[in-house]
């Protein structure tokens, strides 16, 4: 298995006090994005050739899962060249780990109900990924026809799909999303491809009412996707409907992946609260939702000369403005824009939230513990957070824990710029899971970081 670092290893690197930032960094591939062409690509039948690929664990962790229920995929410098299964994934020859990754588990629980046979996923990470919750996901599965089982009550990991075109043939599906839009996504992948047609509709309330679709730019990025390959879906929004046409076989495509938003954001935020002027290449309009943070950092004071799809310039004084945001329409930008609150003369609130208790740590609560080790004034509720910043910084010179979370690790960092005796993140090496390149690049806009290795 590839990983970033050795399971064995534990990275800390030291973030000294920095700024102003400068200089020109080209982000790396959307994650969001890469996941959900490399799975249609699967899928689809023909060579399908995806360029510009994001090289982070989780994009690693699908590729190895693909391969092994038997697509055919080919690492070409940034594209991979991946021959389909046309809809009929094969059994793999031993339990498929999907690493830490919550997308890629979700995504193929219901790509193995058209297994023929029984489907067994695992994780080494038992302490995060085989900790969150799968029962929605799972109860949906069953009500199409497989065999969905997995560990407790929440339905966590180890897990065992049995399913097969024979058993699991579409029909109605209710599914509850209020946890994590990851489920409804597996869902849009798995019925094109069964032989009758599926309504999927999200769970009511006991009024009638449709509960809550969390991450919605999430779902609007798995339609996009599913389209590039030639799949009808229509989606009433309002009604939350949704009706797939079975027996449908996606084409195969030629594509090149859109720039990251979640890290593009994480870069805007440091320059924001280190001041300076940086150019970022890569980043364009699509349906990331996490786009909509540079309107939130433009809100807190920063100023953008340039917009352009592909350039983005950002400007700041390193004077920041408090704000109210809604996490929900741009999920991963809210734990970097945590580290802008910190900074922000006022108290600042991210609302809207609650399925971050669920990520790889618990979104909500964690970053809060770690930043309180600095002296953060921060409070929070079931769906918010509220932090009342300190312009002038913290003292630091201690060590904070990124608790295993990628986008915890960077949130410290953006904190650590403005530490006057610098800020030591222990588990910095989770970055990779999103962001491989994430500490190279604040080096590159002039952010003095060290490096030291442990035994963990």
């Amino acid at each position: 298995m590839t990983r970033s670092c050795q399971q064995n290893e534990s990275i800390s690197i030291k973030v000294d006090p920095s700024g102003p930032l400068g200089g020109y960094v080209a982000l790396p591939p959307s994650k969001n994005y890469t996941l959900r062409l490399v799975l249609g690509a699967t899928l689809a039948e023909g060579k399908s050739i995806i360029g510009n690929v994001a090289a982070n664990d989780d994009a690693k962790a699908l590729i190895r899962c693909c391969r092994a229920l038997g697509a055919g995929i080919e690492e070409k410098a940034n594209r991979l060249e991946i021959t389909g299964v046309a809809g009929e994934p094969v059994r793999p020859r031993e339990a498929l780990n999907p690493g830490n990754a919550g997308a890629v588990l979700r995504f193929l629980l219901g790509t193995a109900c058209l297994v023929d046979g029984e489907v067994e996923f695992v994780t080494e990470h038992m302490e995060s990924l085989g900790s969150r919750p799968n029962k929605d996901l799972l109860d949906a599965l069953r009500q199409i026809g497989a065999e969905a089982e997995g560990t407790g009550p929440d339905g966590c990991l180890p897990i065992r799909v049995k399913g097969g075109k024979q058993r699991v043939k579409g029909g109605e599906v209710v599914v509850d999303a209020s946890r994590s839009s990851q489920f409804l996504s597996s869902l849009l992948y798995l019925t094109p491809c069964l032989e009758d047609d599926t309504i999927i509709r999200i769970k009511r309330d006991s009024s009638g009412r449709p509960t809550q679709l969390v991450s919605r730019p999430l779902i609007d990025q798995t339609l996009e996707s599913t389209a590039r390959f030639g799949i009808r879906i229509e989606a009433d929004f309002q009604a939350m409907n949704f009706r797939v046409p079975g027996s449908q076989q996606g084409r195969s495509i030629r594509a090149d992946i859109n720039a990251d938003w979640p890290s593009t954001v994480a870069l805007m935020t440091a320059v924001a609260v280190c001041g300076g002027m940086a150019t970022l290449y890569g980043p364009v309009s699509d349906a990331q939702g996490e786009r909509r943070a540079a309107s939130c950092l433009e809100a807190m004071g920063c100023s953008f000369p340039s917009k352009q799809d592909h350039e983005w310039i950002i400007h700041s004084n390193g004077t920041l403005s408090p704000f109210h945001f809604n996490g929900d329409l741009a999920t991963d930008a809210v734990p970097v824009l945590l580290g802008a609150a910190c900074i922000a003369g006022g108290t600042s609130r991210l609302e809207n939230i609650s399925n971050l208790r669920l990520k790889e740590c618990n979104r909500i609560e964690e970053p809060l513990e770690e930043l309180s080790k600095l002296g953060v004034k921060g409070r929070s509720g079931t769906d918010w957070i509220e932090i009342t910043g300190q312009p002038n910084g913290f003292e630091g010179g201690i060590e904070v824990d990124s608790r295993g979370d990628h986008r915890v690790a960077q949130l410290l960092a953006i904190v650590g710029t403005r530490c006057r005796q610098g800020l030591t993140i222990k588990g910095a090496e989770h970055v990779a899971k999103s962001y491989p390149k994430f500490f190279e690049d604040l080096r590159q806009l002039g952010v003095r970081t060290s490096r030291t290795n442990s035994a963990t």
